[in-house]
């Protein structure tokens, strides 16, 4: 356990996955009805793998803490799914979706997997199609395409604002019917405290039922965490509430590697912060800044008089507005990657020119959209006349059949009319890049432990760009575990089942126990909340949209008085063997408490600008991220050694055999 070997396969980049997949082992369908596999997590990852696995026979289970797996925040992926399937006729291809996502990752992930995940994408969308995923369609019927940040072509394929949504539904679907053929056992209310080796390898878990409080065991010849990112150690992020790292910071804690911790997603297209009474932040899709025109005003006392509410934006003449996204990057505009748009946005709103009370917003304006589509459908229809209240009225009409729902959520909760006055949106945590380190077959340090989408850190180096989450997840889920698992399971063909009544899942059990008694124990003075938004503060204003060695080294040494005095002085009421969703949040952040502290590291250690990950020490004249590439060409994946400063580095060098390293430019 523990060597960092990629298993990347040889030979040429667009072969090594099919070599790879006729090279590796195969479990005959009559012996994949005496294996277990369990799997962490039913968001896209986890559902498309545990479907695709039942399917092929083998017997599965699933852990989710929700109600029902259609609940996973992979419903909150609005904007689409890319793949390289060049319906738009516009010189898409397998290479240019790899190129793209390498480069939009700024050179830090693996050539190989990324290869990889283009050249499944396709059959992604056939499967989801399959599935009756109401992809959006063009007036030929074909399924129909936009663009997202950091390309230049159209790729990404949608339905309206709700694609996460629909696509879980077809996985869910999946699910269901080997839920009903037997294949599958869903476990939902239910969360996995600890993951349990024996003879070093992942042979089960250890989950709670949230409704009863039971301690349960469960055994499997192999373990698949599916279960998300981390985001929400900042407590302010657009992840759903219960989203947490419980699954993976303990699988890292028994001997998984957990990597890159640092590469964080800023989000530039976020609801900006309304008051400290907020827990959650809400999302507005990339797929906005499609037609949405970027911009803050040019003059400082214009953003003072809207600070204030002196002077609307819709009263600022356009020769006195800043489209500072089209002036400085003029190539990409206003679709240049997330890590560029969200540090531009910041860098406005501090030199003075942000637009809401508190100074941290910026607009979002579909004005010259709406009035370009009302043309459009006016010349059309034959009116070649138009006046300006019917073609604005026509171009309302456009925008709403594409973003509708995006535009009725922010009413919503702004209380303004996004088709009359422009959005306000401003960064926010959205992803987490960083994860468990797995090699080519998507396998942990642990034997016989895998993991699949954003709780693996494989596919998006420093940053990811838009609408590749939910085409990871299906490809981990759909195309490459069903396949690379089995290599492993070959092995367990006369193993039999796995007994729960050993004595690893003994000790594995009691150290829960003792763990929720603590908690329980304590009777301190604060709540959970108290010290999850402590630990946000810490974390957005010293390990946020910017790093700098002195406020890492202040983060790293705030974070463990913070969570030293967490464990003497948290109040978790009620008991164990209930329901109690205080010490479920206790243990959650309990684990944040410890990620924190491996994240600051992680961004004090890498002395170079990547991605999402900006050092402020580390930029060019221009501002832009300055990588190093004779140093910090690497993954840097984390071993536990009993505390997190306690951790110890271990290198993945890079190699770049079919892409040229350059600084990135979107100009």
């Amino acid at each position: 356990m523990g060597k960092l070997d990629s298993k990347i396969p040889s030979g040429p980049l667009a072969e090594k996955w099919t070599k790879h997949k006729n090279e590796i082992n195969l479990v005959n369908p009559a012996n994949k009805r005496n294996i277990d596999v369990i799997v962490v997590g039913t968001g896209l990852a986890g559902s498309s793998a545990a479907a695709s696995m039942a399917e092929l026979g083998y017997n599965v289970k699933t852990f989710c803490y929700q109600d029902s797996p259609r609940r996973a925040h992979s419903i909150a992926a609005q904007g689409g799914i890319n793949a390289s399937k060049n319906y738009q006729g516009d010189g898409d291809s397998d290479y240019r979706l790899f190129y793209d996502t390498i480069k939009g990752g700024d050179y830090r992930s693996r050539e190989a997997n990324v290869y990889r995940l283009a050249e499944v994408s396709s059959n992604i969308i056939d499967q989801c199609v399959a599935q009756g995923v109401p992809f959006a369609r063009e007036y030929g019927g074909l399924l129909d395409n936009r663009s997202f940040g950091g390309v230049l072509v159209s790729r990404t394929f949608y339905a309206k604002g709700q694609t996460g949504q629909q696509l879980l539904l077809g996985a869910y679907g999946a699910v269901n019917r080997q839920i009903n053929r037997g294949k599958i056992k869903s476990h939902t209310r239910h969360e996995m405290l600890d993951l349990v080796l024996v003879d070093g390898k992942a042979r089960g878990i250890i989950a709670r039922n949230l409704v009863t409080g039971e301690i349960e065991r469960h055994s499997a010849h192999a373990v698949v965490i599916a279960s998300g990112g981390y985001g929400n150690l900042f407590f302010l992020s657009t992840y759903c509430m219960g989203a947490n790292v419980m699954a993976a910071w303990r699988t890292h804690k028994k001997g998984a590697y957990f990597a890159n911790p640092c590469f964080t997603q800023i989000h530039p297209t976020c609801i900006p912060v309304s008051g400290d009474h907020q827990s959650k932040l809400t999302l507005m899709s990339e797929s906005l800044r499609n037609d949405g025109r970027i911009w803050v005003p040019k003059k400082l006392e214009d953003a003072k008089a809207i600070r204030e509410g002196r002077l609307k934006p819709t009263e600022l003449a356009e020769e006195d507005r800043d489209y500072y996204l089209e002036r400085r990057y003029p190539a990409f505009g206003n679709l240049v990657p997330r890590d560029v748009a969200s540090r531009a946005a910041k860098e406005r709103c501090d030199a003075g020119y942000g637009v809401n009370k508190t100074g941290e917003a910026v607009y979002l304006d579909f004005s010259a959209a709406i009035e370009r589509y009302g043309k459009e459908k006016a010349y059309t229809m034959g009116l070649k006349d138009a006046d300006k209240d019917t073609i604005r009225k026509l171009g309302e009409e456009v925008v709403e059949a594409k973003y509708g729902n995006l535009f009725q959520m922010y009413e919503k909760i702004v209380d303004e009319n996004p088709y009359k006055t422009p959005m306000m949106i401003y960064p926010a945590v959205h992803y987490t890049m960083g994860g468990l380190w797995v090699d080519y077959n998507l396998m942990t340090t642990i034997p016989g432990c895998y993991s699949a989408g954003e709780a693996n850190f494989s596919d998006h180096g420093a940053n990811r760009l838009g609408a590749s989450a939910l085409m990871q997840g299906l490809a981990d889920g759909y195309f490459v575990l069903p396949y690379t698992i089995g290599d492993y399971l070959a092995d367990d063909i006369r193993t039999g089942p796995i007994p729960t009544d050993s004595p690893e899942f003994d000790e594995a059990e009691k150290a829960v126990k003792e763990k929720l008694n603590r908690l329980l124990s304590i009777k301190g003075e604060n709540s959970v909340d108290y010290y999850h938004k402590k630990l946000g503060k810490i974390m957005w204003n010293k390990c946020g949209m910017s790093r700098n060695e002195k406020g890492l080294k202040e983060a790293i040494k705030e974070i463990a008085e913070l969570r030293e005095d967490f464990w003497k002085n948290v109040r978790v009421p009620g008991e164990a063997n209930s329901k109690n969703q205080e010490l479920e949040k206790a243990g959650r952040v309990a684990d944040f408490l410890e990620i924190g502290e491996l994240f600051a590291m992680d961004a004090l250690n890498r002395e170079e600008s990547c991605g999402g990950h900006f050092r402020e020490e580390y930029q060019t004249p221009e501002g832009e991220a300055l990588r190093d590439d004779k140093n910090f060409r690497y993954v840097s994946a984390w071993e536990y050694k009993g505390e997190p400063r306690e951790s110890k580095l271990h290198k993945e060098e890079l190699v770049f055999e079919n892409v040229e390293l350059k600084t990135r430019s979107y100009k």
